[in-house]
């Protein structure tokens, strides 16, 4: 048994002693998994690295570990990523953590692919709040425990730097109308605040069938006051007609926190009421919350706190925190990272080499452990031919997806290449690289080219900088010209794609990877209304299929039909960190106001940019006051709509959505969609383009052609279709070209460098230990130290546990932890209720990952959990010994408190979806020892191990089904003391029916690290030991 004995590297309690180039670390070794004996070797000298051989200078006197003196041909023949690993195996290579046969397994990538298990040692972490806490959350604890051994609780730092983004925290409370309306802090009540509900409130008429339902018609024109309209400018009176068609408003040359110009009055206005009320709110909401962020800022070194409002988490990274090359201590290397946000992978669009993990990983990376991976497969993405200039970057975007979707990627990585790459801009390949999790791709990797260097010359690099940038990645061969093809790396596989095949699509309505092209929208979703229940249809009785239901809203009735479009949000994933299509939007906003068009006042509309830098451009184009007029306002910054924070829909449009029965829709610029995830009455959602989103909203319904339906009609009764207001490419890119320029990143420095005042205003301990508050419901101290013993003890053999569970396939990551807000009559809102607070305190679970009691509640809570147990969605089970349906959270109590253990039963892909370790935190409080399923999600089997539950999977060909499991049996399961690799193991079923039956599984243990975590009980534990 292989085991380590870590000498955590020595923090000064003055300040951090940054040992030289992170070198010093422990070589050890441990013949016994129950000894604590190691030898200790420092390298105090890059003289006595095993590499130093491989030290080279750059002309400024710069030294750098070169590859290519390892004078190896194999070097230049690896893909581009691979030697970003292979640089920083060399720089770490300390026999300890990294070994040189593992810079040997590297350098033989091409035989040892999907093979060998490798370190990987990133350069930085990044977290956002909503992963992030908990991981802080762990480390305030493990400081509590190692006090109660004796140990200097100074000692728990992380050592790999650590950025931490507040961004996941904002709720949309107010938007568009909804201020007069009623602001939903956490899913409470939505009474008005300072108005009588009538004064806003929509009633619901009845309901009835109809053929059609007549053309769109425009919100009613006219009215004296601005303010009632969207995009009020707040001018008492407001008679005077728009600018004149086809001109910008004058002031394009304002800059972020200038006023904006009323496009009616051509006068400055001041910030939009709906941002500065909901960061209000989100700072009150969310106080306990910041409170800890800031003390963790100030007690833990090795931390960098992004305070709310600056933006969301993977645009922070790439417009402030991204280095591309780090320069320490004299030694340049290039930036890496892994970050605890789906959205992580969006760094490989800038040529630096990142991905996601979950937050117990990132706990460890913080903690100075390597990555552990298998030798990925790098899959090369040949791009050939031109873009169509009428299609978008995310048209672009999804076709690859597609592509890529189709070839089978799971689990490799992606390398682009091919002469196609160079008329992708930046923000196209940023774009591309984040939609890695569609296609389970672990990076789409953009290696750094002449275009990469122009963009960085547009943002804040200093012309030294630049200079350092080209000539290092020059001088390591990680610079990429694709003019000779003899440059191209060996890939394992390659696949070829054609730019000039793209056309526009949608992708929906329940699942991201089902793709429509507009141009077949209307057939596509009258089919899906047609469809028996599953991942698109939902099977509506023909004569159902014309319903129609009249509703009241703001005093002037409307009616909903099937496809009726009632949530339209611009949001930060994914999308609007492209200028282009944000820019679009904006154009087709302002000839569409132009044009006399508008948007129906009901429909849920907002634009959360995902950083101030998309306020800025759409501000200094004059475009920010035309998406005002229909409705998208600055909401403000940060994950919103889709982590599931969208403010309650009108209170007649949800009751008309119920009483007909309606398959309501929302579109989004986003990557996550999931059914119900939006708002638990919107049925049918998809992700599109800004622009597609504003042309959606704008026609009121997903039901359209086009092609040949107007998008809407003047008050002069003029049809307008949708190539009326379309801009054209090349007004896009000349919009671009104008307003798109350094200036926008100088001003998010600005931005970071100035602060948010009540961030700083904020009252936080100044203590080594956190005072943990036993009233606080956001912060609570977890259960994973409470038994912490200085040995280890051998892995228990599970016996006669019952499966807690019983699921099918697709069991994603917002089944196992929703993230959304906390459902009324749920386990966790029990329990807030008993700690006195009102349903409008409750936030979301997103926001309380900080209280491991509202978690373990809320784990298996998603009302589209569909348990085999009880054969309809919901978040119950069956208590097998009793017969009672009960909240799964009560039936695993009911089970603890008898002493049985749990295991689950599931399908294929179990923990799908966006990485978050209370999937894995969750089940673990719930007493769940092992999960038995068709397949896992690699992440998420690697996030399991490191809470110690045991991932198994059934043998080849085998089901529960095919076995003729009920999931009522009992299950046993003898694990040995010397427990290895992908060990084969026996599961004994007991039932009154088949006495004596077993079947095979499979440990899903993939590296010595892993199987060291599950030995230890989990990571947490496993760290914790090393210091005691």
């Amino acid at each position: 048994m292989l085991c380590s004995s870590i000498v955590v590297i020595l923090i000064n309690v003055v300040g951090y002693l940054h040992v030289k180039l992170l070198y010093w670390s422990t070589v050890g070794y441990q013949k016994s998994i129950m000894s604590r004996s190691s030898t200790y070797q420092y390298y105090l000298s890059l003289t006595e690295h095993p590499y130093s051989h491989l030290i080279d200078t750059l002309n400024d006197g710069v030294k750098f570990f070169n590859p290519q003196k390892l004078n190896d041909p194999r070097y230049g023949k690896l893909p581009l990523s691979i030697r970003v690993l292979l640089e920083a195996a060399i720089r770490k290579c300390d026999g300890f953590y990294v070994k040189e046969e593992d810079v040997q397994n590297y350098l033989d990538w091409q035989e040892q692919q999907n093979v060998a298990e490798v370190p990987f040692p990133p350069s930085r972490v990044l977290l956002q709040d909503f992963t992030g806490i908990p991981a802080m959350v762990d480390l305030a604890a493990m400081r509590d425990a190692l006090v109660k051994h004796g140990v200097d609780p100074y000692r728990v730092n992380p050592v790999c730097p650590t950025d931490l983004i507040v961004d996941h925290s904002l709720q949309i409370d107010f938007s568009k109308c909804a201020i007069q309306n009623t602001p939903n802090p956490g899913g409470g009540e939505t009474q008005s605040q300072g108005a009588p509900r009538s004064s806003s409130s929509s009633t619901p008429a009845p309901v009835s069938s109809a053929p059609g339902s007549g053309p769109r018609q425009p919100p009613r024109g006219g009215g004296a006051h601005c303010g009632a309209a969207r995009g009020s400018c707040g001018k008492g009176s407001c008679s005077d007609p728009p600018a004149s068609p086809g001109k910008h408003p004058p002031a394009v040359q304002q800059i972020e926190n200038s006023p904006l110009l009323c496009p009616f009055h051509l006068q400055p206005v001041s910030e939009p009421e709906t941002a500065l009320k909901s960061q209000e709110m989100e700072l009150i909401r969310n106080k306990e919350r910041l409170q800890f962020f800031k003390w963790c800022s100030k007690a833990f070194q090795n931390v960098n706190v992004v305070p709310p409002d600056v933006g969301a988490v993977h645009q922070v990274n790439l417009e402030h925190l991204c280095r591309v090359v780090h320069v320490s201590d004299g030694l340049v290397y290039p930036d890496s990272v892994v970050g605890t946000d789906s959205h992580t992978t969006m760094i490989n669009g800038l040529g630096v080499l990142g991905w996601g993990v979950g937050g117990i990983e990132a706990e460890a990376v913080m903690l100075g452990q390597p990555v552990a991976l298998t030798l990925p497969q790098v899959v090369g993405c040949k791009l050939e031919g031109s873009i169509n200039p009428l299609t978008t970057s995310i048209d672009v975007v999804l076709g690859i997806t597609k592509h890529l979707r189709q070839a089978n990627i799971a689990g490799r990585f992606v390398e682009f290449f091919g002469p196609g790459v160079s008329q992708l801009s930046v923000p196209d390949r940023t774009t591309i690289a984040n939609m890695c999790p569609e296609y389970n791709a672990t990076v789409s990797f953009f290696p750094i080219d002449q275009v990469t260097l122009k963009h960085f010359n547009k943002t804040n690099f200093s012309q030294e900088k630049l200079e350092l940038l080209e000539s290092y990645m020059k001088a390591v061969n990680l610079f990429r010209t694709y003019e000779d093809s003899e440059e191209d790396p060996v890939y394992s596989e390659v696949i070829e794609i054609q730019l000039s095949s793209f056309i526009p699509y949608v992708s929906g309505p329940k699942r991201p990877q089902d793709r429509v092209a507009v141009s077949d929208m209307k057939v596509d979703f009258h089919s899906c209304l047609k469809e028996k229940v599953g991942f698109k249809g939902f099977h509506v009785a023909p004569d159902r299929l014309q319903t129609q239901v009249p509703f009241q809203h703001a005093g002037q009735e409307y009616q909903l039909a099937h496809g009726s479009l009632v949530i339209a949000a611009v949001i930060s994933c994914t999308n609007n960190c492209n200028p282009s299509v944000m820019l679009a939007a904006g154009l087709l906003a302002k000839k569409a106001v132009e044009a006399g068009l508008g948007v129906k006042p009901y429909i849920r509309t907002s634009l959360a940019p995902g950083t101030g830098m998309v306020t800025q451009y759409l501000n200094t184009s004059g475009v920010l006051p035309f998406l005002s007029q229909l409705g998208f306002e600055v909401i403000g910054y940060g994950c919103a709509t889709c982590v599931g924070n969208t403010a309650p829909l009108p209170e007649g449009v949800a009751d008309a959505i119920k009483q007909g029965n309606l398959v309501a829709c929302g579109v989004l610029s986003g990557n996550r969609h999931f059914e119900g995830r939006l708002f638990n009455c919107v049925s049918a959602n998809y992700l599109a383009s800004p622009p597609l989103v504003v042309a959606y909203a704008i026609a009121g319904t997903v039901d359209i052609d086009f092609e040949k339906e107007p998008l809407g009609v003047t008050p002069e009764g003029k049809e307008v279709f949708l190539r009326d207001v379309w801009p054209s490419r090349e007004e896009v890119q000349q919009m671009e070209e104008d307003t798109v320029v350094s200036s926008i990143f100088q001003e998010l420095n600005s931005r970071m460098e100035k602060g948010n005042a009540l961030w700083s205003n904020l009252e936080c301990p100044e203590t080594a230990v956190f005072p943990w508050d036993q009233k606080s419901t956001y912060i609570r101290q977890p259960a994973f130290f409470h038994k912490l013993s200085k040995e280890v003890q051998p892995p228990r053999s599970i016996e006669h546990a019952h499966a807690l569970l019983f699921l099918g396939n697709k069991v994603t990551t917002d089944h196992i932890s929703p993230a959304g807000s906390i459902s009324r009559v749920s386990a966790a809102a029990k329990y807030l209720l008993s700690k006195r607070l009102t349903p409008r305190e409750f936030n979301s679970y997103g926001a309380r990952r900080g209280n491991d009691a509202v978690m373990t509640r809320g784990t298996f809570a998603s009302i589209k959990l569909m348990n085999r147990f009880i054969g309809k969605s919901g978040p119950k089970t069956l208590h097998i010994p009793s017969g009672q349906t009960l909240d799964v959270f009560e039936a695993a109590e009911r089970y603890q408190r008898e002493g049985i253990p749990l295991i689950i039963l599931a399908g294929k892909d179990y923990g799908s979806g966006s990485s978050r370790d209370w999937v894995a935190k969750g089940p673990c409080l719930l007493g769940v020892r092992a999960i038995i399923a068709e397949s896992f999600q690699k992440l998420h089997q690697t996030q399991l191990l490191g809470m110690g539950i045991l991932p198994l999977s059934f043998l080849p060909g085998q089901t529960a089904d095919s076995l003729e499991l009920s999931g009522k049996e009992k299950f046993s399961i003898s694990l040995p003391e010397e427990l290895a690799l992908g060990h084969a193991l026996t599961v004994q079923v007991d039932s009154p029916t088949s006495e004596g039956k077993s079947f095979g599984v499979t440990a899903l243990i993939d590296s010595e690290m892993d199987l060291i975590y599950y030995r230890h009980g989990g990571l947490l534990p496993y760290v914790a030991r090393t210091m005691i």
